[in-house]
C-alpha cells in the first residue's frame, strides 16, 4: 500500500483564501495543462488552477507573491516554443473557464471577451453582428485569444490585415504584483504616455496575465477565390508573388513543399493535381466582378507563359476552396505525430528572396538524412521549418543536431536582419538564440521592464530570457 501524497500547505492556504476556486493536482491534469505543442519537457507543475473571474486571477497572483510560487499562464497551449511549459513546480493558471463574450459595441465596432475564449468563437461572435475579426490561423478551434495576444500571433491573413497587435483596442491585465490594469480603454487616439497595452502584446505572459481584451472588428472581406499554384522551381516563388500582388488584392499567399503535401494527403486531404510538383502556393484574393476575375486569370496566365508556374486550379465553390486551404492548414496537424523539431522565423519581404535561397541551401546541406517539411506566409516574410525525427534516431541526439542547424539559421537571420521567432514567441525553445534578434542592450531593458511589472519574477519565469 502506497503512502498518500502529503498535502502542500501552500495549496491549502490558497484553497482557504479562495474556497470556490477550481484547483487540481491530478497527474493527468498536470500533464495536460503543463505543456504546449512542444514535447521536449516533462510537465511537473505544483497544481493547476482554473479561475472563473478576474478577481480570482488577481487573488491567485497575490497568493503566489506571498508564497513565492511561480505561475505559468495557460491558454489553448497551441504554441510551439515551450512558452506554456510548467516543468519546475510552477502553478499553472489556466484561463479556459474565462471564455465568454462580455460586450459588443456597435458604434465602436468592438467585441470585449475574456482571455480564454477560442479564436473560432470570436469569429462566430463577430459574424453574428455582420462583422469580422480578421486574424486567423489553422488552430482557430483550440487556440485562445489570450494566447494569441501573448505571442502577437499572425497567421494566414497578415498580408491583408496584419498581426494580432493591430486589432487589440484595449486590455485588462493582472500584473506580477496582483494589480489589475485597464490599458487604453479601446481608444483610437490616446497619446497620454506609454502604451502599456502594446507592451503586453507579445510578452508571453512574463509581464502580466491578460484576462480580458477588447477587439476591433471590421467589415467582411469582399468575395474571394482560392487558387492552388504548382511551381516548377523554388527560384520562381517570389516572382509569382510579385505577379499576383501587382494584379490582385491578396488576402493570403501561402507556400509549401511537395513533402508537406505528401504528409497532408496521407492524413486524408484530397489530391489537387494529377502530377507531383516540387513547390506549391495557395493564394486567396478578392473577386466579386468580372474585372477582378479576369485579373486573376491574367496573373495565372502570365506566370504560366513565363514558366513561373507549371499548373494550377481555382476554386469553383466554397467547398473546393476549403479543400484547397486544407492542403496548407492541415500541415501542422499532419506532422504532429512525428513530434517535429520546429523553426518559426521571419525576415522583411524585401529580404525574402536572398534569405530563402540561403535557407534552402542550408537545409539541403545540413539535413540530408532527415525529412524536412517547410512552408511559409510568403506575403509577410514568415517561414516555418519542420524537421521530422527518423524512427530509429535517439531523440536527444536528434535535437542536438537540430540545435546546431538552428544556430546556423540564427546566424543567417542576423545577416538578413530577421527574427528567430515570427509568431510563436521565444519561450524556452528559442531563448538561446535571442541575441541574434535583439541586442544585449535591448535584452537588459526588457529585464528592467519585467522587474517593474513582475518584481518577484514569478510570471512565466525562464521564458524569453533568464532573469
Amino acid at each position: 500500500m502506497t503512502d498518500p501524497q502529503p498535502i502542500d500547505a501552500r495549496l491549502e492556504r490558497l484553497r482557504a483564501q479562495l474556497p470556490g476556486l477550481r484547483l487540481t493536482t491530478d497527474p493527468a491534469d498536470a500533464e495536460h495543462y503543463g505543456r504546449d505543442w512542444t514535447r521536449r519537457w516533462t510537465p511537473a507543475p505544483l497544481a493547476v488552477a482554473l479561475p472563473a473571474s478576474v478577481d480570482e486571477v488577481a487573488a491567485i497572483v497575490r497568493w503566489a507573491v506571498d508564497e513565492g510560487v511561480a505561475i505559468v499562464p495557460s491558454g489553448g497551449r497551441t504554441g510551439l516554443s515551450g512558452g506554456a511549459v510548467a516543468a519546475n513546480g510552477e502553478l499553472v493558471l489556466s484561463l479556459e473557464r474565462m471564455n465568454r463574450v462580455l460586450d459588443f459595441d456597435a458604434v465602436d465596432r468592438t467585441l470585449t471577451v475574456q482571455a480564454g475564449i477560442a479564436l473560432e468563437a470570436v469569429h462566430n461572435a463577430a459574424r453574428e453582428h455582420g462583422l469580422v475579426y480578421p486574424v486567423d490561423f489553422a488552430a482557430r478551434g483550440s487556440c485562445s485569444i489570450g494566447g494569441n495576444i501573448a505571442t502577437n500571433a499572425g497567421g494566414i491573413r497578415v498580408i491583408r490585415y496584419g498581426n494580432t497587435r493591430e486589432w487589440i483596442a484595449g486590455l485588462k491585465v493582472v500584473t506580477g504584483a496582483g494589480e489589475v490594469l485597464e490599458l487604453n480603454r479601446a481608444l483610437i487616439k490616446n497619446s497620454s504616455g506609454y502604451d502599456l497595452r502594446q507592451l503586453m502584446i507579445g510578452s508571453e505572459g512574463t509581464l502580466g496575465i491578460v484576462v480580458e481584451a477588447t477587439l476591433r472588428l471590421t467589415d467582411p472581406p469582399p468575395p474571394t477565390n482560392v487558387m492552388l499554384l504548382a511551381l516548377p522551381s523554388f527560384e520562381t516563388l517570389m516572382q509569382v508573388f510579385a505577379a499576383f500582388r501587382e494584379r490582385l488584392t491578396l488576402e493570403a499567399f501561402e507556400f509549401f513543399t511537395d513533402r508537406a503535401l505528401h504528409h497532408v494527403l496521407a492524413h486524408g486531404a484530397q489530391k489537387p493535381l494529377d502530377e507531383v510538383h516540387p513547390f506549391y502556393v495557395v493564394t486567396e484574393f478578392a473577386v466579386g466582378d468580372e474585372a477582378k476575375e479576369a485579373a486573376a486569370m491574367a496573373a495565372f496566365e502570365f506566370c504560366l507563359e513565363n514558366g513561373l508556374v507549371s499548373d494550377g486550379v481555382i476554386s469553383q465553390s466554397d467547398a473546393q476552396a476549403a479543400q484547397l486551404w486544407r492542403l496548407r492548414e492541415g500541415i501542422t496537424e499532419a506532422l504532429a505525430k512525428y513530434k517535429p523539431y520546429k523553426n518559426d522565423v521571419s525576415v522583411r519581404i524585401s529580404a525574402m528572396p536572398a534569405f530563402l535561397a540561403e535557407t534552402q541551401a542550408l537545409l539541403a546541406r545540413e539535413y540530408p538524412q532527415f525529412d524536412v517539411v517547410w512552408f511559409g506566409h510568403i506575403g509577410d516574410g514568415n517561414l516555418h521549418i519542420n524537421v521530422l525525427k527518423p524512427d530509429d534516431a535517439d531523440y536527444a541526439v536528434f535535437v542536438d543536431q537540430c540545435e546546431h542547424v538552428t544556430q546556423l539559421l540564427s546566424d543567417a537571420l542576423a545577416r538578413h536582419g530577421g527574427s528567430i521567432s515570427a509568431e510563436h514567441g521565444i519561450g524556452l525553445v528559442k531563448k538561446p538564440y535571442l541575441l541574434g534578434t535583439r541586442s544585449a542592450a535591448e535584452i537588459e531593458l526588457m529585464r528592467g521592464i519585467k522587474r517593474v511589472l513582475d518584481p518577484k519574477g514569478l510570471l512565466n519565469p525562464g521564458k524569453v530570457f533568464d532573469a
